[in-house]
């Protein structure tokens, strides 16, 4: 993909935000500045195809054929590329009733998803299921907040993961929504449900201080925000309430940003806090510039697939 035609896709960019005490000037000078890049989706539901010529107010877009072509672009530019998605892989297009949730881990696999986190929807056909389904995915899932000890999952989901992309550790935990009242408990059988807050405030004092990672990376099926029930757990009273998180990558509420939210956290620092709509239609891309001192800055833009 020519430079032009990739930012021609871009929807909408943030200007370079501080995260920590980078300056945009100190940015542009540093002769030895990494670069870390994050692309994400979220509530894609098993759409494989692209939408039809159509297809109202998504016509022509999406479809896992183009975003491959895209990731790959992305990461000949940027080769400290991490590739996340927040939940809802499955139920969604015919693909998942036929085959259950085997072609979407197939395909992600293709496109070398470094880890995911799980959605309510993904366990439609049961945790039974989900299981059966693990060995088609050559990528981790990461859920801090669900205890599955007591299922078959047990084992096969870690709270978080940690990654080095020159020289630069990011750690990525992941958070679900409440199961109760959006999934039968016969599909999630005896999977504990632990508070969301409370969850994130140990996972990212564990990153940072035991694991001492530079990047803390959310990556959240909770939701973005809840305008009629404002005290309800979402990404963004996530971000007040915790701190050492610089970015979550949220889903569950179908959310269209055309760029990255920028929340204070509990210290006052900021926060990145993005959701890209659902069903494939866009590519979330973010990328950190690291100094010597690992302080880092980050922009932010949505891109069209």
């Amino acid at each position: 993909m020519k430079r032009r035609d990739f930012i021609q896709q871009s929807v909408a960019g943030a200007a370079l935000v501080g995260l920590g005490s980078l300056s945009l000037q100190s940015l542009t000078t540093v002769p030895d500045q990494r670069k870390i890049t994050i692309l994400h989706t979220n509530d894609v539901h098993s759409h494989i195809d692209p939408f039809g010529p159509e297809d109202g107010r998504n016509a022509n877009k999406g479809g896992v054929a183009r975003r491959a072509s895209l990731i790959e672009s992305i990461r000949k530019e940027s080769p400290n590329t991490l590739l996340l998605d927040a939940g809802d892989i499955f139920q969604g297009t015919p693909y998942f009733n036929y085959y259950g949730g085997e072609l979407e881990f197939k395909l992600m696999s293709m496109l070398k998803y470094d880890l995911a986190t799980i959605g309510n929807h993904d366990f439609d056909n049961g945790i039974d299921g989900l299981y059966a389904q693990l060995p088609h995915a050559k990528f981790d899932f990461v859920s801090a907040n669900y205890d599955f000890s007591n299922t078959v999952l047990d084992t096969h989901v870690k709270p978080y993961k940690t990654f080095l992309k020159e020289g630069v550790k990011i750690g990525v935990f992941g958070l679900g929504i409440e199961l109760d009242g959006l999934v039968i408990k016969e599909l999630y059988k005896e999977t504990k449900y632990l508070d969301p807050i409370e969850i994130a405030q140990d996972m990212s004092r564990v990153l940072k201080e035991e694991e001492k990672c530079d990047l803390i990376i959310c990556l959240s099926h909770i939701g973005y925000y809840y305008k009629n029930t404002p005290d309800l757990v979402s990404d963004l009273n996530l971000a007040r309430a915790t701190k050492d998180i610089d970015l979550i990558i949220g889903g569950h509420t179908h959310t269209f940003l055309p760029k990255p939210t920028i929340e204070k956290n509990l210290v006052g620092e900021n926060v990145l806090i993005n959701q890209v709509g659902c069903y494939g239609l866009y590519l979330g891309k973010i990328d950190f510039y690291f100094n010597r001192d690992k302080t880092k800055a980050a922009n932010g833009t949505t891109i069209i697939v």
